[in-house]
């Protein structure tokens, strides 16, 4: 930072001027680090579906490819999925003509009023386990008790829910809006609807809707398959999936395409079976050009040629990033580092495949780190990474691959 002593006049007199510039800083050490792929890479690569589909692949065989082994099933039935942006004590909607609650212990439905006056309907938690269901007027800023339970509500009856958010923004869902008491104090809020509807949120924000159909409807069966094999481990909870990237992205009403209901449409039930069973269908945006192995047997590694065929424009297919010395220093914890060596990659694909184990040697020991652990420490795309040299060498740190 430069210091400036400015001159100051008084009238026509000079009473100083002096100006004085810092040293500039110094510029910290930054590690280049090269890669491939974004995300674990097992299952399906998402630009590899669209790079088969490019290709003219049909959507069973770029299924059949990613998930080998696996055979065609059917599912339907509901899903239930928690709406993590409602943060709210309660499930509060925009009130709507044929909007109705349901007491979920009696199982006794109630139309609500439609009166001009109330403009919001809120569950929220009322004793032990209960529930009290409020109106809110927004010309008089009150919120009055319309009914109490004795257990948990849902709202439904339209085809579309509107939730209102704790900003005050609406978010459309299709099928009901149930509360849950999974904490006490706080009532989460479960959209239920039927398997087909919820694809028509999730498609659209897991994949682009503008790749051809056949990678559409390889990503909705994906999807589908996914959320059964969830839902058939989640019957002792109040949900099934979230829905965030912990889950599957669903965005709900709002989020749905043509493109994407039609992909859905196409492939109606469809789901994958590995020995009579929905698998774990997982998938990632870029594989890198090779899947990764996992704990299943449809889990394999091998060469993808898909993932950067031409045209596809998968902008994660090689990346570089830079890491600064106190972001690598942080993420080794040995002190000022000495050397990083990459000592073992899985053998499939470019440069040896993915890593799975680093070596790190600084001024306080060495430890030895996976390579899915260096890719969440140094927050990278995958672990199919390598380090590309040391700038400005003042790092004083050697990177090297342990041969073979």
């Amino acid at each position: 930072m430069n210091r400036l002593i400015v001159a100051i006049a008084l009238g026509s007199t000079l009473l100083s001027a002096t100006a004085q510039a810092a040293p500039p800083p110094e510029t910290e050490a930054t590690q280049t680090i090269t890669g491939r792929g974004f995300g674990h890479g097992r299952g399906m690569s998402q630009y590899g579906a669209q790079g088969a589909a490019i290709a003219g692949r049909s959507a069973k065989s770029i299924l059949d490819f990613y998930y080998p082994g696996t055979t065609v099933g059917k599912a339907n039935g509901a899903i239930r999925v928690r709406i993590s942006a409602d943060t709210t004590d309660g499930v509060r909607v925009a009130a709507a003509n044929k909007l109705r609650l349901r007491d979920l212990r009696t199982g006794k439905l109630y139309t609500l009023p439609t009166a001009s006056t109330r403009n919001q309907w809120s569950i929220d938690p009322y004793g032990e386990h209960g529930a009290k269901v409020s109106s809110y007027n927004a010309k008089a800023t009150t919120w009055t008790v319309w009914k109490t339970l004795t257990g948990m509500g849902q709202f439904e009856g339209p085809t579309v829910i509107s939730l209102v958010l704790p900003s005050g923004a609406v978010r459309r869902y299709r099928g009901v809006l149930r509360s849950a008491d999974l904490s006490g104090a706080h009532f989460d809020t479960i959209n239920v609807l039927s398997l087909e509807l919820y694809l028509r949120g999730v498609v659209p924000r897991e994949a682009v809707t503008s790749w051809r159909p056949a990678a559409l409807q390889v990503q909705s069966v994906a999807a589908r398959t996914y959320s059964v094999f969830h839902r058939n481990r989640a019957t002792r909870r109040a949900y099934d999936l979230c829905d965030t990237t912990s889950c599957q992205v669903y965005g709900g009403y709002n989020d749905e395409k043509n493109s994407t209901n039609n992909a859905i449409a196409a492939t109606a039930g469809q789901i994958r079976l590995y020995k009579g069973k929905p698998i774990m269908a997982e998938f990632s945006s870029s594989n890198g050009g090779a899947t990764a192995t996992g704990d299943t047997a449809y889990q394999v590694m091998k060469l993808d040629g898909w993932d950067a065929y031409p045209g596809n424009r998968n902008p994660n297919a090689t990346w570089s990033v830079t890491r600064t010395s106190a972001q690598l220093q942080a993420a080794f914890g040995v002190g000022a580092l000495r050397s990083l060596r990459v000592l073992r990659r899985t053998g499939v694909g470019p440069s040896g495949g993915r890593v799975t184990s680093v070596q790190a040697v600084g001024s306080k020991g060495k430890v030895v780190l996976t390579g899915d652990q260096v890719r969440l420490r140094l927050h990278l795309r995958s672990a199919w990474f390598g380090f590309a040299g040391v700038q400005p060498t003042s790092l004083n740190m050697s990177t090297t691959e342990e041969p073979g």
